[in-house]
C-alpha cells in the first residue's frame, strides 16, 4: 500500500495545507470534483477539531495526518494527542459541541461521516483522538463504520468506540 505521512503544528493556518496535501495526493484516482470535494471538506473538519478542540486550554500539540491507496479507496487518519473525548457516542450526535460560546455548529464529525464511504472515532481522555475515514472512488458516500463496510465487501474494518451509522442494506 502506498503511503504519506505529514506531521504539522496544530495552528488554523495548517488547516488548508491538510486538505491541499490529501487533494493531491487524491488525484491518483482520478476523482470528480465532488469526491474530491468531498474529501477535503472532511479532512478539514477533522483537523479543525484537532486544532479547536484537543490541545485547548493547553500547549499546542501536532497532528498527525496519514494516506493510503489501496485499489480504489483512500484511506485517511487524523490524529492528534490531546485532551481526547470522554464521550465520543454523545460526540458524533449533530449539533453537539462543548463550544456553545464560540458559536460552533457541532456539525463536524456528521460532515465526515456523510462525505465519506466509511468512519470511525476512537479516542481515550488525555491520550488523543483519531479519526479514521475512507472514500472509495465511484462509490457513493455512505458513512457506514469501517466494519459495516466490511460486511458489505469492501474493505478491512476493525472495533471502534464508534463507528458511522450504516444505511439499510448494502
Amino acid at each position: 500500500m502506498n503511503t504519506v505521512t505529514v506531521i504539522f503544528p496544530a495552528l488554523s493556518e495548517n488547516e488548508p495545507f491538510a486538505r491541499s496535501v490529501v487533494a493531491a495526493y487524491c488525484m491518483r484516482f482520478d476523482p470528480t470534483l465532488d469526491e474530491l470535494s468531498d474529501v477535503k471538506t472532511a479532512v478539514s473538519e477533522a483537523v479543525t477539531n484537532c486544532i479547536v478542540h484537543a490541545y485547548a486550554g493547553t500547549e499546542r500539540g501536532d497532528v498527525r495526518l496519514e494516506c493510503a491507496a489501496e485499489g480504489d479507496t483512500l484511506h485517511i487518519t487524523i490524529s492528534d494527542s490531546g485532551k481526547g473525548i470522554a464521550d465520543v457516542a454523545r460526540a458524533v450526535e449533530p449539533f453537539f459541541t462543548t463550544l456553545e460560546e464560540e458559536e460552533r455548529s457541532g456539525m463536524g464529525f456528521t460532515i465526515m461521516q456523510t462525505f465519506m464511504t466509511a468512519f470511525e472515532v476512537q479516542s481515550r481522555v488525555g491520550g488523543g483522538t483519531r479519526v479514521t475515514m475512507r472514500k472509495r472512488f465511484g462509490a457513493p458516500a455512505r458513512g457506514k463504520g469501517l466494519a459495516e463496510e466490511e460486511e458489505c465487501g469492501a474493505g478491512k474494518g476493525t472495533e471502534t468506540p464508534h463507528k458511522g451509522a450504516a444505511p439499510a442494506g448494502c
